[in-house]
């Protein structure tokens, strides 16, 4: 008999249902962050602090493209914990073989935009000359491999719907050693730049790809994949838009966004760009923590609210804010006690003044951490009951619209000054945390109860 991978959280002590669903969760988000930071380190080791600079530039340019498609994973997550959490079985396998289809479709888009607007995303930016030929080329086979990462979230997306939240954890570690494997082998080994670490990230991206497809395809769960069931559903896709749709214009708009805040980054020339990628990658790993409590409350709430059992989602809201906001508080404390040694992971000893500013950007951050468990987890909740537009409208006026008009507005008074760059994210937390916050509880069937019953 095969041994069971979902999990079933309408039942069972809260915090162990939490912690057994994001622990696996952080760990594979760990893992998916070393893509990234692996390839930072070989080239902010091994060749030049241009090839840093030319890769941390692209980040907000490839979330603009990944992310309009991570929220439709979102609302396709939500729709199949809605339906597991009720026992339907053929509506989940509706959702799950509505949700493949329409990934297969969203590879071709990805791949196209992506390449059509690459080197007019680099413009927009006024990326330095000096690293603009490296940004191109890494961004160009970046999205010519695209595929993999978005059928690896998209079918992952499936499993922690079901609340397996492990076995990616498996497919993740194998594609990031992987990915590390191949950086060294191309760049130290082949004598390749910024190519060989592009080509070492699609290629293990496409492993893990093929691991989540295997899982899909051998599972005797109602959630199987069955390649002659692939096909887009009308009522289950327009659910998927209705609660994925907001996600996805919220993430790629605020990734977009974060194309005009490189432009005002760019602006502190090469040695304020790599300091800038070198905190960007601890501080992609400082926020894993949050986002995979996050994913846990929103499955959690899903299946909770499927069953309707409310008074548990609630609780568990409750449950993972305190644990977000403990773990929080302890990471950013250890980052800014620690800088130095984090960032020299990444920033060659010889490059001070990459060091001056990565230090700089650490230190004035990292206080703000814990509001970000405010939006995460409300924001979280509220998309596991169906809700997804408003936190949707208040991290764009909190992530876009609030930070730009903040940058343009003192980086006039203050022009390249990097305190005010520095504090256009942390801001921009604060702005979307406050509001979301009273949303949750004022105007939320989760929130109200809660403050009734308190």
């Amino acid at each position: 008999m095969a041994v069971r991978t979902d999990t079933d959280m309408t039942r069972g002590n809260i915090w162990g249902q939490l912690l057994k669903f994001s622990v696996p969760m952080l760990l594979g988000l760990l893992f998916q962050q070393l893509y990234a930071t692996v390839d930072a380190w070989v080239v902010g080791q091994f060749v030049s602090k241009e090839a840093l600079a030319a890769i941390g530039c692209n980040s907000s340019i490839i979330n603009t493209v990944v992310g309009t498609f991570a929220g439709l994973a979102t609302g396709a997550s939500v729709v199949i914990s809605q339906a597991y959490g009720a026992r339907d079985d053929a509506r989940l396998s509706r959702a799950v073989h509505t949700t493949m289809m329409v990934t297969l479709v969203l590879c071709v888009l990805g791949t196209a935009l992506g390449l059509i607007f690459a080197k007019p995303l680099l413009e927009i930016t006024n990326t330095d000359p000096t690293v603009q030929d490296d940004a191109l080329l890494y961004l160009q086979i970046y999205f010519y491999g695209v595929s993999g990462l978005l059928i690896y979230n998209m079918g992952t997306g499936i499993l922690r719907a079901v609340g397996d939240s492990t076995r990616p954890v498996v497919f993740l570690i194998v594609s990031a050693i992987v990915n590390t494997a191949l950086d060294l082998l191309f760049v130290l080994g082949f004598g390749m730049k910024v190519d060989g670490v592009a080509y070492a990230t699609i290629i293990s991206e496409a492993v893990s790809a093929g691991m989540v497809l295997w899982v899909l395809l051998r599972s005797d769960r109602a959630y199987r994949l069955r390649l002659t069931k692939l096909a887009i559903h009308r009522d289950v896709f327009s659910k998927i838009l209705a609660l994925g749709l907001p996600t996805s214009i919220q993430t790629a708009l605020t990734s977009f966004s974060n194309v005009f805040v490189q432009a005002y980054i760019n602006s502190l020339m090469a040695d304020g760009m790599a300091g800038w990628t070198a905190y960007n990658r601890l501080d992609s790993f400082l926020v894993v923590p949050v986002q995979a409590i996050a994913m846990a409350s929103t499955t959690f709430v899903g299946q909770c609210w499927g069953a309707d059992l409310e008074a548990r989602a609630r609780e568990g809201v409750k449950k993972a804010m305190i644990l977000s906001l403990g773990v929080t508080a302890f990471l950013a404390g250890l980052l800014m006690l620690l800088n130095r040694p984090l960032l020299g992971i990444f920033i060659h000893a010889k490059d001070t003044g990459v060091m001056d500013y990565g230090r700089f950007f650490v230190l004035v951050i990292s206080p703000f951490y814990v509001t970000i468990c405010f939006n995460q987890i409300f924001a979280g909740a509220l998309r596991g009951i169906g809700r997804a537009t408003a936190p949707t409208v208040i991290m764009l006026s909190g992530f876009v619209v609030f930070r730009q008009l903040y940058l343009f507005s003192f980086t006039n008074l203050f022009p390249s000054s990097r305190l005010v760059i520095a504090l256009a994210y942390p801001l921009g937390w604060v702005v979307c945390s406050s509001i979301l916050s009273v949303y949750y509880f004022f105007h939320s069937e989760l929130g109200i109860k809660s403050l009734k019953n308190t």
